[in-house]
Parts: C-alpha cells; structure tokens; sequence
C-alpha cells in the first residue's frame, strides 16, 4: 500500500466502512477525523458494528476542529498569546471584523493584532482561523505541532475530506510530510458544509482537493497517490438511481449498482403534488427539502438536504428547487456547484426509489410517472 492515499468516491461506496477497517487493521494509535459531529458518531457507530460493541483503545475518533483545538492550538499556543484558549466560536462568515468603513466595506482586524484576529472577546478562536493559527505555530515552532501529531499517531484517517478548505489544506500537506501514514476519504460531490470561506487555496475549494494534491502536495514528487477507482460503485443504489445521478457530475467516474436488491417500486419517478401524501402513505419514503422554508408533510420523516448526507433510506420524496426542476428537464443546463451537490445527495440516499414533486408531464428516459 502506498504510504499516502486520497480515495475519491462515490455515494454508497462504503467509504467510512473502509477506513474504519483500515483502522482496526492497522497497529500503533489510530486517529479518525471527519466535520462534523455527525459523521463522527456514524464513524463510531461503524467501528461498534464491526467490532463486538467495543471501540478499540487505540483508535481515536474525533472531529476536525476538535483535533486543531486539542494537538494543534492549545500545546503551541503561547508562542502566538500569553492567554488561554477557552473553546472555539463557529461562525459562518468572516470574523475579526474591526468596523464598516465609509463605503459600507468591512475592515477586519489585521493578523499582527492577535487578540481580535483570531479571538472572541473571551478567547474562543474563531472555527475559520484556527487551521491558520495552527499552521502560524507550527512554522514558528520549527514544525513541532506537526511532529508531535505524528509522534502520537501512527495513521490519521480523514472522513469527508472534501468538507475542508483553507488552511486546514495546508495542515493536510504538511502531515503528508510527517512520519504518520495520511489516509483521505471523500467525494467532492458532496460538498454541502466547509469548514470555513478562506481566499487561502480559494481555488481547491469546491470539492477540487484532488487537483490541490496534483499541483501542490505532489508537485515536486508523489507523496500522495490518488485512486480513483477503489471505491467509485455503490453498495448502497439502484442502478436507475446510480444512472440518474451520474449525469449530475458527469466530468466524474461513472458508478454502478454492486448489489442486487429489487422492489416492486423501484427507480426515479415524478410525484404531482396532488399525488403527494398518497405517494407518502404506499411507499413511506423519507421527505428531502432544500430548507426547513419548505412545506412537508409532518407526519413522515423529514431531513434538509445537507442533514441528509450519509444516510441511507429505501426510498425518498425530493422536493426539489426551480433550478433542480429545469436540470430534470435538461440534464445540459448548468447548475450552481452547490446546487449540483445538494441534488447528487438527495438523489443518492435512496436503495430502491427516488420520487421527485414535480407537476410537469416530462418524457425523459430513466425518469418514470406515478400515477396512483
């Protein structure tokens, strides 16, 4: 195996299932990271199921930015403040706002004053600077952060590499320089949360890691190999659901069905509104919406489309947006690079059908008509 590896895949590959058996494989102390705390509890529900209940001593799973907190910030942080980190302020734009100038323009708070650009007024480093602060200790530091990392796991294990941005990707070319052998996982498909809006590496963002690995990290020699082929099928859809939701990123390689489960409904169909609770009381599929601004119908599950990400349902009802409607009319209209991402979840959650809320009569070939 090589040393480091980026896993391109696909929805239903069995992405987390692998790295978790990576994981209980390997020897010395394992370390698994992924976003959000949601991922980290299905990573540990994973490791409990293949593993007799029991979560290994020596694999430790926690989020991204837990991890900065815990080995990249707090051990390193008096070379940068004298104080005390106390935790950290998520935020979902960028901080360290200093005022509005006469031009209505922020004026943030320059990297010198360390206080007010990385920190709350009670200390909490703000989520989108901590890779930065991390990263700052590490060069003043002679790369100590990064050398202790490495001296305390043997393997890092990144789940849903395709979630972080910035500087967390220079965090992740220098550990590709440590000692630990570098494991990522993700598919850039599914791009519905970032870590945080950086101008660092603002061209790698958009779920583009392979090409930062490409012209970065491997530029003067491979120290990462990229395989794109180990898990781009699906365990988990249909092969009229993998066929429909290829075409949404069809630059990326195609998957197909690895299984053989049947339904008597199965497929993508088209759910006139009127049809809707009908639809919902014969097959129970779990309602996708864009936003919580959505209408649903209260009495059957409901997730957001980006809430949805890593689940698997036997069916789902996709309420999609306007622009989600005029790409299932013509698969060549170009969509938002979120909006691709939100319909290629929605679509690859299912096992056996997708049903879309559309009242247009449309002849399109994979996409079939209920009609109750």
């Amino acid at each position: 195996m090589k040393k480091n590896q980026f896993l391109l895949a696909s929805a239903g590959s069995g992405k987390t299932t692998y790295l978790v058996k990576l994981a209980l494989q390997s020897e010395g102390n394992i370390l698994i990271t992924t976003f959000t705390e949601q991922n980290k509890e299905e990573i540990l529900n994973k490791i409990k199921e293949l593993n007799n209940e029991i979560i290994p001593l020596n694999i430790t799973v926690q989020t991204w930015f837990s991890f900065l907190i815990q080995h990249g910030a707090k051990p390193y942080q008096g070379c940068l403040t004298e104080r005390d980190i106390t935790g950290m302020q998520l935020v979902n734009s960028p901080s360290g706002l200093k005022y509005i100038n006469r031009n209505n323009r922020p004026v943030y708070y320059s990297e010198a004053d360390v206080d007010n650009h990385y920190f709350t007024k009670d200390y909490r480093i703000y989520s989108d600077k901590l890779a930065k602060f991390v990263v700052k200790c590490n060069t003043l530091n002679k790369n100590a952060v990064i050398d202790r990392i490495s001296s305390i796991y043997s393997h890092i294990l990144v789940d849903e590499v395709q979630d972080l941005a910035g500087y967390d990707l220079e965090i992740i070319k220098l550990l590709f320089n440590s000692d630990s052998i570098i494991i990522l996982a993700g598919d850039p498909r599914q791009v519905t949360y970032l870590t945080h809006f950086s101008k660092k590496n603002k061209k790698y963002q958009n779920g583009n890691i392979k090409f930062f690995i490409q012209d970065v990290c491997n530029k003067k020699k491979e120290i990462c190999y990229i395989d794109e082929k180990s898990l781009k099928d699906s365990w988990r859809n249909s092969q009229e659901i993998c066929d429909i939701a290829n075409k949404v990123f069809p630059d990326f390689p195609s998957s197909k069905c690895l299984h053989d489960k049947v339904s008597e409904h199965q497929g993508i169909y088209l759910v006139r509104n009127k049809d809707i609770n009908m639809y919902l009381k014969a097959y129970n599929p779990v309602q996708l919406r864009d936003s919580l601004s959505k209408q649903v119908n209260s009495n059957f599950a409901v997730f957001n489309f980006g809430a949805s990400k890593g689940k698997t349902f036997d069916r789902v009802l996709i309420y999609p947006t306007v622009d989600m409607i005029k790409w299932i009319k013509d698969s060549s209209t170009p969509l938002k690079f979120q909006t691709q991402c939100k319909l290629y979840v929605a679509l690859t959650r299912a096992i056996f059908s997708v049903g879309i809320v559309c009242d247009e009569t449309l002849n399109i070939s994979g996409i079939k008509q209920y009609n109750p």
